[in-house]
């Protein structure tokens, strides 16, 4: 039952973590969100990001992150470079909740389904930050829980979630995402959220 539990916990840090960390990457989001509502070939886009996420998250976690257990030093550095990076992304999406901004569908069709698939491969494999947020610092930040598989199966589903959920809701939220209303709300939840598992971080209540 303990060891339950502590799945739990560390599943809903990766469903946090990676939810907050997913939402801000605008450039693929507006890809999904602009597939969703004209209805291109939108599913497959929406699992090909998710898909690729979760290969990033788990090489991350589970490989990287199995590297980083096995030291302490490196315990310590995944730890303290885990809050700074989510302190960071905390300061950002704070920041982003005092500019106005929104998400931008492009209206033009993009043709056959190997043109569009290329270019969710493309928007997602393409963007440094994705390895930045998937491979190290999902990857650091799931190496110190109690479960690194629960936390990635929290991930994970955060990826599949946000992703089919933009696809499936695309008509009813796009003229909600295009408001910068909107994104004032979604980046102070995100800022909060991810300040909030920094300072657990910090304090040592994620670690086993």
């Amino acid at each position: 039952m303990r060891v339950e539990r502590k799945m739990l916990a560390s599943a809903v840090h990766g469903l946090m973590v990676g939810g907050g960390l997913i939402v801000a990457i605008g450039a693929q989001n507006a890809f999904v969100l602009s597939q969703g509502l004209r209805r291109e070939h939108a599913w497959w886009v929406a699992a090909i990001c998710a898909i690729c996420d979760w290969l990033l998250v788990g090489l991350g976690v589970l490989g990287m992150g199995a590297l980083i257990a096995e030291q302490d030093w490196m315990m310590a550095l995944a730890r303290w470079g885990g809050t700074v990076f989510l302190a960071w992304q905390s300061a950002l999406a704070f920041r982003r909740a005092m500019t106005p901004h929104a998400l931008a569908p492009e209206a033009k069709l993009m043709g056959g389904r190997r043109r569009v698939l290329l270019a969710a491969f493309a928007v997602t494999l393409l963007n440094p930050q994705v390895y930045l947020e998937t491979l190290i610092m999902l990857g650091a930040i799931g190496a110190v829980q109690h479960s690194p598989v629960g936390f990635f199966l929290g991930a994970a589903l955060a990826s599949f979630v946000w992703f089919f959920g933009l696809v499936a809701a695309a008509g009813w939220l796009a003229s909600r995402l295009t408001r910068p209303w909107a994104w004032r709300v979604i980046d102070s939840v995100i800022g909060i959220m991810l300040a909030a598992i920094a300072w657990r971080l910090a304090a040592g209540a994620m670690l086993p």
